[in-house]
């Protein structure tokens, strides 16, 4: 949202990019992000929330009625302080830009303009801790508002079981009707897990690196000089911690779709210049969950990046 004081919204490259798609008949899906890491989320009536209407007034003519689905919120638990995410004021915030979101549809067109709403993303909600008065209220809110379709989860977990308490919390929260967005959700904390691991001795023969080698110093090593398509594939197939998930893909959608409430889910297509920054031991390895892997694989013969093909067969299928 703080990109709507840089220019015509229309023109910035995320939500020209989602236009152009949207044009071109995909379905699309924008979330509306609010960062307020370093400073409190903004109270009703003050000058920092007329500041986030303000950018809001700008980006809804641009995007509403072209974009299959808006939602409110991108990870409103996360993009926020650590004092503010179990507190009212943070209800009261999103809320009030919620509202601001419906008035706007409702003057075009209502029910019947083309974007649905839905509320931004729950995280963690495998972990009690997560699941508190503040998510309870912003369930109750969905639930209770006529306009808005359902609401957004991001399973981001350590096994597909995890995964299952996002839909034991929210399923039972919506009303009947309304249906889930899992616009992010991948094993990354299972990857997070191995990291220190010696890395496979089959791969270690293979490729002639010692055996004490761990993890992450063969995905730094690709971040460095990326990898064959081929030893990129031996790395995966040859890590047990990894291969032994390569399903997870086709499982975690098919669960979704299970509930008969899903109505998009969406999953990471490339690795980013962001992923692979300062690789460590400590980091979260997102770019093990990406289709097409730029940063660690060679460009194929014809100019294609290099992929993840543990998830191929799975995405063509889901499909």
């Amino acid at each position: 949202m703080p990109d709507a004081d840089k220019g015509a919204v229309a023109d910035q490259p995320v939500v020209h990019t989602v236009l152009s798609a949207a044009e071109q008949g995909y379905g699309t899906v924008l979330s509306l992000k609010f960062p307020y890491y370093e400073q409190p989320v903004p109270v009703p009536g003050s000058a920092a929330m007329a500041t986030a209407l303000t950018r809001l007034d700008k980006v809804l003519p641009a995007v509403m009625g072209k974009v299959d689905v808006l939602v409110v919120g991108n990870e409103p638990f996360i993009e926020c302080r650590q004092e503010d995410r179990n507190t009212p004021q943070l209800n009261a915030f999103y809320e009030a830009i919620a509202r601001r979101v419906i008035a706007f549809r409702d003057q075009h067109g209502g029910a019947s303009n083309k974007t649905k709403l839905y509320m931004g993303a729950l995280n963690r909600l495998n972990d009690p801790a997560w699941r508190t008065a503040a998510t309870d209220r912003w369930m109750s809110f969905t639930r209770d508002t006529a306009a808005l379709d359902g609401v957004d989860i991001h399973p981001h977990v350590a096994g597909l079981e995890e995964a299952q308490a996002f839909l034991d919390y929210v399923l039972p929260r919506l009303r009947d009707g309304q249906t889930f967005l899992a616009l992010e959700f991948s094993l990354v904390h299972h990857w997070k897990a191995h990291l220190s691991d010696p890395v496979s001795g089959a791969f270690a023969a293979k490729y002639a690196i010692p055996a004490t080698t761990q993890v992450w110093e063969v995905i730094a090593d690709a971040i460095r000089r990326p990898f064959t398509q081929q030893k990129w594939n031996d790395f995966l197939a040859l890590s047990p911690w990894f291969a032994n998930r390569r399903h997870f893909l086709r499982d975690a959608v098919r669960r979704f779709r299970a509930t008969g409430r899903l109505a998009v889910a969406t999953y990471g297509v490339s690795q980013d210049a962001a992923m692979v920054a300062d690789f460590g031991p400590k980091s979260t390895p997102w770019l093990l969950n990406s289709m097409f892997c730029p940063y660690t694989v060679q460009r194929g013969p014809a100019g294609l990046p290099g992929r993840n093909t543990a998830w191929t067969t799975s995405f063509r299928d889901l499909q």
